[in-house]
């Protein structure tokens, strides 16, 4: 699969260049499997050999991912808190939570999408619920554009810095990939056992 995926991004940027680099961080912005762990060092290797200016790449990339960001922000915004208030109620959401969303992107919504762009698996979904929680579209697309650009910087100087063994940085970030699944995990179980135990009518007193 992961070969599957390299010789993918490697034909796509081998065909349209700047545009490519543009579309697969817009894919992985609306949560296709497009990881730049592999896409942005391998640009970094690319930019070493001249087939790619930093300044233009690093703008190209934050570009594409603040796109398909928004992307996820209209999903979230349209069908998402449709599905909440009619289907919501079969996964255990109901509009008390819409009002939590809305509240806390309100409050902490800049830290919380400039943070979570640095967190595996978390980056790809984040702009969902914020767009279900309204968050300003314009602190949104910026926190968004910098969080985004600062984590693919990071990751062409990595590609920079190893060159032709630019792949190592994926071997090493699947660790950081399996450790925030188990914590997402753990916090939706979580969530479900706590709404499930408040659902258990109490026990009247005699």
């Amino acid at each position: 699969m992961i070969e599957f995926v390299i010789n993918f991004i490697v034909s796509v940027i081998s065909t349209l260049h700047y545009w490519g680099v543009f579309l697969l961080t817009a894919m992985e912005s609306v949560a296709l499997p497009m990881p730049t762990e592999i896409l942005m060092p391998l640009v970094g290797s690319l930019v070493v050999s001249g087939k790619f200016n930093l300044l233009a790449v690093s703008l190209v990339s934050a570009l594409g991912a603040l796109f398909g960001s928004l992307l996820s922000y209209v999903l979230g915004m349209w069908l998402g808190r449709k599905f909440i208030l009619k289907y919501g109620k079969y996964v255990l959401l109901d509009k008390q939570h819409l009002l939590w969303t809305e509240k806390w992107f309100k409050r902490k919504g800049e830290k919380t999408i400039f943070i979570s762009r640095f967190i595996p698996i978390v980056k790809h979904i984040i702009s969902i619920p914020a767009g279900i929680g309204q968050m300003n579209i314009f602190k949104f697309s910026a926190y968004t554009f910098f969080g985004a650009g600062i984590w693919n910087v990071l990751l062409i100087f990595l590609g920079m810095l190893l060159e032709q063994q630019w792949g190592l940085v994926h071997n090493y970030y699947v660790y950081l990939e399996v450790v925030a699944a188990l914590l997402i995990i753990s916090l939706v179980v979580w969530f479900y056992i706590s709404r499930m135990n408040g659902k258990k009518p109490k026990k009247k007193r005699r």
